[in-house]
């Protein structure tokens, strides 16, 4: 028992040292083994580039260099401030915390050669010899004397083009000081008309610019208080007809700034009101009177065109001067416009000014209104222009200007046709020249219209003038 006992003990002692000796073996071998944890293993002989250099290191690069990162194509740590190149590879080093850059791989595992990269990132060099940080700073330089060169041109182009606000605002206080009222200028104009020393044309110059400034209604007061519609007034006497022309000019423009807008009211306290100091005093002036008689004379077309128009303003809206028109004779001197020569113009004109005096009445009473209307009202009533109308015989003579050949003439008799027709429907209804006339008409309109249509135009102009001539028609029947 003793001697197997010996040998038992003599074999395990044998056993401890082998395993000693194992572990010992062991060690050493994992000693020179990469640890398994590691994120990447770095062979030595992949330190150097293809020009087998090793890559700039810390200790090798120059501090003015650290702004500027060069990749290779191992990984590199990336030092803050410093900027990557485009097109560059970048991780983070979980193991090291490091954000690391290389250059790129090509396509088919192998990395790019240089010309490689050349054509894949154009001109940009990313060797590490190809720019230094004083060459970059040099281009920098350049590129901002370059901006401000530019800039520099750019702001002389426009100093060229507008002038300094300092120039400007001395030349607005000059302006300023010698700057004029609208009723200053109108003094001076007025002076320069009525003095004997100004020339024709200087006369005739200072008339055209009162008519602008009059067009106010303001301007038109106080052209008012100063004299200046007295002095148009006894304009319309003189000998030399261009005065007579443009002071009728002046005269109409001063009292169409006064008229209102004509509407259609639905409650009582919808009256209009009007300031009718200038109107009244151009009538009391007498300038009713003298632009009749411009009108009855022989003048030329230029002066009766104008003298028209300031009696077109001076009776719209103003019952009063209708009814002195009236009076006067005026219906009978428009009605020997038709049958002077050269005087076709104003025919339409004639016209169109009847169509206003009567609708305006019509609306005025058609119209609700209270008690502030009530003696306007009465002045319209006392103007008995539709019977003076059809007494002379004004329903042949508006409807004979159907045969003329403008299209904007034909409308305007069309609507004076149509007011008429509840005074003069028996004279028209024995017309047979109306009749004919209204019967070409609608032929030709209904051409018109219907190539209107054809290009799309389903409410066209000549769709209109077409039912006011089938309207008339109808009701002639």
């Amino acid at each position: 028992m003793s001697h197997w006992a010996s040998i038992l003990s003599t074999a395990a002692k044998v056993n401890l040292l082998v395993l000693v000796v194992s572990a010992v073996f062991s060690w050493s071998s994992l000693s020179d083994r990469v640890p398994e944890f590691a994120l990447t293993k770095i062979e030595e002989s992949d330190i150097k580039d293809d020009s087998g250099k090793e890559p700039i290191t810390e200790d090798d690069a120059d501090p003015e260099d650290l702004e500027v990162f060069y990749p290779t194509h191992q990984w590199q740590t990336i030092r803050p401030g410093q900027a990557v190149p485009a097109g560059s590879h970048v991780r983070l080093n979980l193991q090291t915390g490091d954000r690391e850059a290389k250059l790129p791989d090509g396509e088919n595992g192998k990395s790019d050669t240089r010309e490689e990269r050349r054509k894949r990132l154009g001109k940009v060099d990313v060797d590490s010899n190809a720019f230094t940080s004083q060459e970059l700073k040099k281009v920098l330089a350049k590129m901002k004397e370059s901006e401000k060169a530019e800039r520099k041109a750019h702001e002389e182009e426009v100093r060229k083009k507008f002038r300094p606000i300092e120039q400007l605002k001395e030349e607005f206080e000059k302006l300023n000081v010698k700057m004029e009222t609208d009723y200053e200028i109108m003094v001076k104009l007025i002076g320069k008309f009525n003095s004997s020393a100004s020339t024709l044309d200087e006369k005739v110059a200072a008339l055209y610019d009162l008519e602008y400034y009059v067009h106010q209604v303001d301007n038109a007061k106080d052209f008012l208080s100063m004299g200046g519609l007295q002095l148009m007034i006894n304009g319309l006497n003189s000998t030399k007809a261009v005065l007579k022309e443009h002071a009728a000019f002046v005269l109409g423009a001063a009292l169409s700034r006064n008229l209102p807008v004509l509407r259609s009211c639905t409650h009582s306290d919808c009256a209009v009101t009007i300031n009718p100091k200038v109107q009244i005093e151009a009538i009391e002036g007498g300038a009713l009177q003298k632009l009749l008689v411009i009108l009855a004379t022989e003048q030329p077309l230029a002066v009766k065109k104008k003298a028209l128009f300031a009696l077109s303003s001076m009776l719209r809206h103003f019952p009063y001067a209708q009814q002195q028109f009236l009076k006067l004779g005026g219906l009978q001197v428009l009605r020997s416009l038709f049958r002077q020569k050269g005087m076709e113009t104003l025919h339409v004109r004639v016209v169109t000014l009847l169509y206003d005096l009567i609708v305006e009445k019509m609306l005025l009473e058609d119209s609700q209104h209270g008690d502030q209307m009530e003696e306007k009202i009465q002045q319209y009533r006392q103007v008995k222009l539709v019977p003076a109308v059809v007494e002379q015989d004004w329903c042949v003579v508006v409807s004979n200007l159907l045969a003329m050949p403008e299209h904007d003439t034909r409308e305007k008799v069309l609507k004076t046709v149509g007011v008429l027709m509840a005074f003069c429907k028996e004279r028209y209804r024995g017309d047979q020249a109306l009749s004919t006339t209204l019967s070409l008409l609608r032929s030709e309109y209904e051409e018109l219209a219907a190539e209107e249509q054809r290009e799309g135009d389903k409410d066209g102009y000549f769709k209109e003038l077409l039912g006011s001539v089938n309207t008339i028609i109808q009701e002639l029947r």
